[in-house]
């Protein structure tokens, strides 16, 4: 059997290859290159890279069985996720590897600056000794302004507060509440400004954000305020910066990213006051390794089908807890069911959930449920990414409903919907007993007990004497064996549907002579391999 390709494109930690074990064939390739790149591509089900590899749109071309991109770190600023997203390619990051260490980066770029670590290193080392020449602030007592309290800026706040600082903070999009238990005041963006003793920026890089820090806000700050930048370039306007540090407008600061990089020549690079670093607050081992292991763990996930918690381009809220994971491959198999029992693709598909699995968020039991719905319908690989593009594209309206009671079962998933001729069809499944076993339990509205075996085959025809002998006759002639079989009955006489996993798929052929000698209304076969 032939092995998966994943391509890792820059070197990432050891510990990357012991995760993805010895189910995949791995290459290497230098991701800078493009020359050598855009070949490797073309057999890759997977690629692996950090910030040095471009992911464009020629990139995405030259890779048809590409399956998933995975960037060992946050940023993605090098893969064209809207290109990736068009091509059903899921997009994967470590979005938590590295908080720790750009918390601490924020941290110790602070103290240096507070302290003038760095001028004072470089000066000792030319052989002068100048003591009070370097000599810098304590940092408690004072007044700590955090802009942006997502995961990163909550650990910065956290460990400032060993200092013995106040801490303020700017987010329009956290509570009060919420900040008081991790012990900051929010305030005014303008408010943090003229209060601060240190600003920390900590947020992402938006069209909002960009220059969030610029003239007329460094104009409010204090004279003497250091600001620290380990977050995104950009997000302070370098000259702006460099001319309130020229006016004495600032007394310093501490950056470890910059609008354009790599930077190696700045205004900024002329103030002793001013320390920086290249764009480090990830390089640390624990982080490496961290983003190593994560990404290898997503890039495992999305070549087995699976979904994946970290991908960017996926339309579903949150991430999927523990409850709600083992539906989606039933999920997926109603959609591929409702698909084959339609004929076609519907006009209208609608999943609804209920039970007890509605008190999680069931947002991404929509996506399996189109994933399964296009899969044998589109020549294209469907993924969690696509599959709401394909129902786009095709005018499926799709809606997801949910209702905390379910009469027979703990939780009933339905895949329903209406045929362009105005026909519906449904078919419904749940996990039943401590194992979760997945089991089919209605059928265009019959009910029925079975389990979603590789094979399946539906018949709906008039209820009538010698219907199941004729069908387990003409399959055994064509050497497919049943392996269950089950007939339900709207009522004696009335329209029934028979039920049946075999061991293998039915020929068309096969199938027409079973409908024609039945009499049968529809025959529907389902491959789930």
């Amino acid at each position: 059997m032939t092995r998966p390709v994943v391509l890792i494109a820059e070197e990432l930690a050891p510990s990357v290859l012991a995760v993805l074990g010895d189910g995949f064939e791995i290459r290497h390739v230098d991701g800078a290159d493009r020359a050598a790149l855009l070949p490797a591509l073309a057999d890759a089900e997977a690629l692996l890279v950090r910030s040095a590899t471009q992911v464009d749109a020629q990139a995405l071309a030259a890779a048809p069985r590409l399956k998933v991109v995975a960037r060992a770190g946050i940023g993605l600023d090098n893969v064209d996720v809207p290109a990736a997203t068009a091509r059903g390619v899921m997009v994967v990051n470590a979005p938590q590897s590295n908080v720790v260490s750009a918390a601490e980066q924020a941290v110790a770029l602070l103290l240096a600056c507070a302290r003038n670590i760095a001028p004072a290193n470089q000066a000792l080392k030319a052989g002068k000794w100048q003591r009070s020449k370097w000599t810098g602030v304590e940092v408690a007592d004072k007044t700590v302004g955090v802009v942006g309290l997502g995961r990163i800026g909550v650990l910065f706040a956290q460990r400032m507060s060993a200092f013995g600082t106040r801490l303020i903070a700017y987010d329009p999009y956290i509570s009060t509440a919420r900040a008081a238990q991790i012990g900051v005041k929010l305030v005014s963006l303008e408010e943090l400004l003229r209060e601060s003793d240190f600003i920390s920026i900590h947020l992402p890089k938006t069209p909002e954000t960009v220059g969030l820090i610029g003239k007329e806000q460094l104009a409010l700050c204090k004279p003497t305020v250091r600001i620290i930048n380990a977050a995104r370039g950009g997000l302070v306007d370098e000259q702006a910066l460099a001319e309130a540090l020229a006016n004495g407008q600032v007394a310093g600061a501490g950056l470890d990213v910059f609008a354009t990089e790599p930077c190696t020549d700045s205004p900024l690079f002329g103030f002793d006051s001013v320390v920086v670093s290249p764009h480090l607050g990830a390089s640390t081992t624990e982080a490496q390794d961290k983003a190593g292991i994560a990404v290898a763990h997503s890039v495992k996930l999305a070549l087995e089908g699976e979904f994946v918690p970290d991908a960017v381009n996926v339309q579903a809220g949150g991430v999927v807890v523990e409850e709600i994971r083992p539906a989606l491959p039933l999920v997926e198999k109603l959609g591929r069911v409702f698909t084959a029992l339609a004929g076609g693709v519907a006009a209208t598909v609608e999943v609804e959930v209920r039970g007890e699995i509605t008190a999680y968020d069931v947002s991404v039991l929509q996506l399996a449920a189109l994933k399964g719905v296009f899969a044998d319908v589109v020549e294209e690989q469907v993924s969690f990414v696509n599959a709401p593009a394909l129902a786009a594209e095709r005018g499926v309206e799709v809606s997801l409903t949910s209702n905390p009671d379910s009469p027979d079962f703990r939780s009933l998933i339905t895949v329903k919907g209406v045929l362009p001729n105005g026909d519906t069809v449904s078919v419904s499944g749940t996990l039943s007993g401590p194992r979760q076993v997945e089991k089919l339990t209605e059928v265009d509205g019959f009910d029925v007990d079975i389990l979603p075996a590789e094979h399946l085959v539906f018949f709906r025809y008039a209820d009538r004497p010698g219907v199941v002998g004729t069908v387990g006759a003409a399959l055994g002639q064509a050497q497919v064996n049943i392996a269950g079989a089950q007939v339900s009955r709207t009522s004696q006489g009335g329209d029934a549907l028979m039920a049946l996993t075999v061991d293998s798929a039915v020929p068309a052929d096969v199938l027409d002579r079973i409908t024609a000698a039945i009499g049968a209304q529809s025959a529907r076969s389902v491959d789930l391999v």
